[in-house]
């Protein structure tokens, strides 16, 4: 139990330190300091301060991608589908806001092998997400001359989420799903409710 409660630290520590120094900002022994721990701390549980990263990617991409499954399968129509997974995914990345930082924008530091896995990750997302856009084109519930770059936008906006939202901002995590997922019907051409 001990050695969870230690990784879990570890993690915690390194999304602060690479939100706030960037990956090649922050050194292991930064890490290890913010978690409490020793400087070899880090080395007892992960090969690399590269090994850690790509595991607080993987998790963050893994989450995402069963959100935005689970968002599809809750409803039948293109447009119901859409409002739920752009709901999700900005409550997500609102919520989770300086984890989303870290792991969509430390893509760069990962091996080629880690980045390979987590962009396979990304594509299975956007796959998703363009299905939907397509699935309402095709039913003519969207209006929408091209899916994939609206897709590709819808996913922008809502990782940009965590560049931006603020815990103590005007809007909460709701607030900004609601939002969001009206603008999105707004992008795709969805008939007004």
């Amino acid at each position: 139990m001990a050695t969870d409660s230690s990784r879990s630290r570890l993690r915690e520590a390194a999304v602060a330190a690479f939100a706030e120094r960037g990956f090649h900002g922050t050194t292991t022994r930064d890490i290890a300091t913010t978690a409490g721990m020793s400087p070899a701390a880090l080395y007892v549980h992960h090969r690399s301060k590269e090994e850690l990263l790509h595991e607080l990617s993987l998790q963050g991409h893994e989450a995402t991608l069963r959100l935005v499954r689970d968002a599809i399968a809750r409803h039948d129509s293109p447009t119901e589908q859409l409002r739920a997974l752009v709901h999700d995914f900005a409550v997500h990345h609102a919520r989770g806001h300086t984890h989303a930082r870290v792991v969509n924008y430390e893509l760069a530091a990962l091996s080629p092998e880690h980045l390979a896995e987590i962009l396979a990750l990304r594509h299975e997302i956007d796959r998703l997400v363009r299905g939907v856009v397509e699935a309402g084109a095709a039913a003519g519930d969207f209006d929408v001359p091209c899916p994939r770059m609206a897709a590709t936008a819808l996913l922008s906006l809502g990782i940009d989420i965590a560049r931006w939202y603020d815990d103590g901002g005007r809007w909460s995590p709701e607030d900004v799903a609601d939002g969001y997922a009206d603008m999105a019907l707004r992008i795709v051409g969805a008939a007004p409710r």
